[in-house]
């Protein structure tokens, strides 16, 4: 999504009142010079109005009751009739949470109260109350399946890159060989039953001419699938590129973007995302299968009322949502909930964490149902390790710890700072373009080398595997003792052979590529996840520090660090659990991810024993990234486009005041407010018209700017609207009252219009010297979009999420105008 495509609102901003007038004052009895305008702060008939009883004041000509205390003890005062669309959201605007949950509660009185009264009502509450479950089950069921759709359509079309069965078309490679006798063990993937594309288009599987056939059909099939998801995604879905993550999370946290989930969205992400894998891409599907499982939330909560009408209940959907998608990517759905509990989750209630892990335990359960690897395994790189470690392995598990963070603080930058310039040169305007390049190097550069060829999901795999008897790999290659030939024998602690060290040159090789290509990857306008490329890139670190390390305690066995543990023709290093361990790291270098991570790979493996060398890896990954700047790849990028997301994670360390921050400053304009009952029709539609932004305090009166609530933009748009077509009498010169009684107006006067209903009676309020780290605390833990600042009861100014945003930008001396939304 490009962020500079949408546009931005903001509150209502500066006041009537000077706030150095106000503060610089020395006593509240003086009178006060605001925006030209004389207050009296001494007790008037205001007062009196405030206090809720109906009262007659001398020269006036109506009579005004505020409503009483007891009209104050709920946030909104709901009509018999509810005005349609009042209490929804614009797009690219941030929800009320206070509000949505006060919504919640009124619904959740009414419908026990109601239960009782017949056998209907009370079937009515039960559907209500496993109406949770439901849409959690339905959600956990449907990602569980486009998963595993996912997995068997990516893993066909790779493959097609290579050639085709001709016994059934619809087999993969190894499918199409499962059933032939005819293979070898050395040569185990050849069979007569599939054909490359040199022996279809040449006749010949060997030879320089084969070879060239070969390369070039894998740069069309791979330039072809890139091709297909760009257009696809930039024609019918622009929200389907992309991770989907730093939009789920900021989306988690309450912010509003229209079609994100939505049901085109969900189509075209899971097309696009299969070609994208397919074409080559440095790119994994781990990240993408979080959005298309929040889409299937998304769609599903919809046949709900109790979640279809209340962005806080869909919001909470939407969490076990993407714990059932990590469930699928990595076939961990205890990793799931800490993944969604951890990383993008911003309310996360005790009974969203029990619907996270059933949604989890559904779609987990669905797709070993489908059984997609044909390995009766969720993932296609799950291991079991049978060796245990030793402490003397802490040290190069820190190591590749210390390169995990150094790699993701790398990255981070890097990959930032192509976002950045992808967005403000012309080349970020040629989406098809770009794609179709960063295809076409990969394509060229990556054939060549068969640890780049390869699925990276088959490479995470191949690295993660330890050598056995059954291995044909080229990293198993090793000498035997007895007479120096290539064997395959059970014990791992033996000298490399040639094969070993081809497979190393090969692998520095492909480290290298894919740390260039992965930054200018991720960020296209294709479905692209992370994950998988960073645990590649650290499964290919982590296997040559482990088989250095093998061959080390083989040469050198009377070392005092593996003479106690390593004896001669010892079991003592297992390399594929380095590969294991540097994925690790560099997944949580990248992501900052810390326990999430640590359980989602302990499931991979199957192994409570090696979560310590795990825990070491990923700890020492994110204090080092962590040097480099808190940050990760997910909140980089939401800062990145402007999201209005306050970070739960960042501390706020400033000494400022609330009234540093508020608005209006000295330059700015009066503070644009609402008088409770002095207003007409026509002036009220001339401040909406004149301004922009998204809502107004409503005040006793300019003299006394003693607070009354605070009334939404959207709302009283609505309103209006709906009584001029619906209620008879209601004029531009209407008088216009949020009070509890209407006015008494002159015999020929038009009817009055009352609002009250959209006028939230208890808006949060803090005083001008409330420290700004109270402030911040406030709007992360209530999930509020706006806060007043007040002097003594009086308004004095507004605190907006964004406000708290720019300057929190500011106080790290960025651009406090790159937060661009509501």
């Amino acid at each position: 999504m490009e962020s500079e495509q949408l546009y931005s609102r903001g509150y209502s901003r500066t006041g009537y009142s000077s706030y150095n007038s106000i503060t610089s004052a020395s006593s509240d009895e003086e009178l006060l010079d605001g925006a030209g305008t004389t207050m009296d702060f001494h007790t008037t008939e205001d007062d009196n109005l405030l206090d809720g009883d109906a009262a007659s004041s001398p020269g006036s000509n109506y009579v005004m009751s505020n409503g009483g205390a007891s009209s104050s003890t709920h946030l909104l005062d709901f009509l018999e009739e509810p005005i349609p669309g009042v209490g929804t959201y614009d797009d690219f605007h941030t929800i009320d949470w206070v509000r949505e949950k006060c919504k919640d509660r009124e619904r959740h009185r009414k419908i026990n109260s109601k239960k009782k009264e017949s056998a209907w009502e009370f079937s009515k509450s039960l559907y209500d109350a496993w109406s949770g479950w439901l849409v959690v089950t339905l959600t956990g069921l449907a990602s569980g399946a486009l998963a595993g759709l996912i997995d068997i359509a990516a893993d066909w079309l790779n493959d097609l890159k290579e050639g085709v069965c001709l016994s059934a078309m619809w087999f993969n490679h190894e499918q199409c060989c499962w059933t032939s006798n005819e293979t070898t063990f050395a040569e185990r993937d050849k069979c007569p039953q599939w054909k490359s594309w040199a022996e279809l288009i040449l006749g010949q599987a060997e030879g320089p001419g084969s070879y060239i056939m070969n390369y070039f059909m894998y740069i069309y099939w791979a330039l072809s699938f890139a091709f297909l998801a760009v257009c696809l995604v930039k024609v019918f879905a622009p929200y389907a590129c992309g991770s989907g993550i730093p939009e789920i999370k900021t989306i988690l946290s309450g912010f509003i973007i229209r079609g994100y989930l939505g049901k085109w969205t969900l189509l075209i992400k899971t097309i696009t995302l299969v070609l994208a894998v397919a074409s080559g891409l440095s790119l994994g599907k781990e990240g993408p299968l979080v959005h298309v499982a929040c889409c299937c939330g998304n769609i599903f909560s919809y046949l709900f009322p109790k979640y279809s009408k209340n962005e806080a209940k869909k919001r909470e959907v939407l969490s076990a949502a993407s714990a059932a998608g990590v469930s699928v990517a990595f076939g961990a759905p205890i990793g799931g909930v800490l993944f969604s509990l951890e990383e993008v989750s911003y309310y996360f209630p005790l009974k969203t964490l029990w619907r996270s892990f059933f949604a989890a335990l559904v779609a987990a359960f669905v797709l070993r149902s489908i059984n997609p690897f044909g390995n009766s395994r969720l993932v296609l790189f799950y291991v079991e390790y049978h060796t245990p470690w030793y402490l003397f392995e802490l040290l190069p598990f820190i190591l590749l710890g210390v390169f995990g963070g150094l790699w993701g603080a790398f990255f981070i930058r890097a990959n930032i700072a192509w976002c950045r310039r992808r967005k403000s040169t012309r080349f970020g305007k040629y989406p098809v373009l770009e794609v179709i390049l960063v295809a076409a190097i990969t394509a060229v550069v990556a054939f060549p080398n068969p640890y780049t060829r390869q699925n990276t999901s088959e490479l995470i795999k191949e690295l993660f595997t330890d050598c056995g008897p059954l291995e044909s790999s080229q990293l198993c290659q090793y000498r035997s003792q007895m007479n120096g030939s290539k064997t395959f024998t059970e014990t791992p602690n033996r000298p490399a052979g040639p094969g070993v060290y081809a497979a190393m040159w090969q692998l520095c090789l492909a480290l290298i590529f894919k740390i260039i290509i992965t930054i200018f990857t991720f960020g296209l306008k294709v479905p692209s996840g992370l994950f998988i490329p960073s645990m590649a890139i650290g499964a290919i670190a982590g296997r040559i520090v482990g088989i250095a390390m093998e061959q080390l305690a083989y040469y050198h066995h009377d070392w005092f660090l593996f003479k106690e543990w390593c004896e001669v023709g010892a079991d003592c290093i297992t390399p594929g659990l380095y590969a294991m361990v540097g994925a690790a790291a560099c997944l949580g270098g990248v992501t900052r991810m810390t326990v999430s991570l640590v359980v989602i790979v302990f499931e991979l493996t199957g192994g409570l024993e090696y979560i310590v060398p795990l825990m070491a890896a990923v700890m020492t990954s994110k204090w080092v990234g962590d040097a480099f700047g808190r940050e990760g790849i997910y909140e980089s990028h939401i800062r990145l486009n402007g999201y209005p997301f306050l970070d739960a994670k960042e501390e706020f360390t400033h000494t400022t005041l609330a009234r540093e921050v508020m608005r209006p400053r000295r330059s700015d304009p009066p503070l644009a407010v609402l008088t409770q009952d002095d207003l007409s029709v026509a002036e009220l539609q001339a401040v909406i018209n004149e301004t922009s932004y998204n809502g107004f305090p409503v005040i006793v009166s300019k003299e006394s700017q003693r607070l009354v609530g605070f009334a939404l933009r959207r709302d009283i748009t609505i309103a209006v609207e709906n009584a001029r077509r619906k209620q008879e009498g209601i004029v531009l010169t209407s008088r216009v009252y949020f009070t509890q009684h209407a006015p008494t107006l002159p015999a020929d006067s038009p009817r009055p219009l009352k609002l009250r209903s959209i006028l939230d009676m208890s808006p949060f309020t803090v005083t001008d010297h409330t420290p700004m780290e109270i402030v911040v605390d406030i709007f992360r833990k209530l999930g509020l979009r706006q806060c007043l600042v007040t002097h003594n009861g009086r308004l004095l100014g507004i605190i907006t999420k964004k406000d708290i945003l720019r300057h929190m930008a500011q106080m790290a001396n960025q651009d406090p105008e790159s937060i661009m939304f509501n």
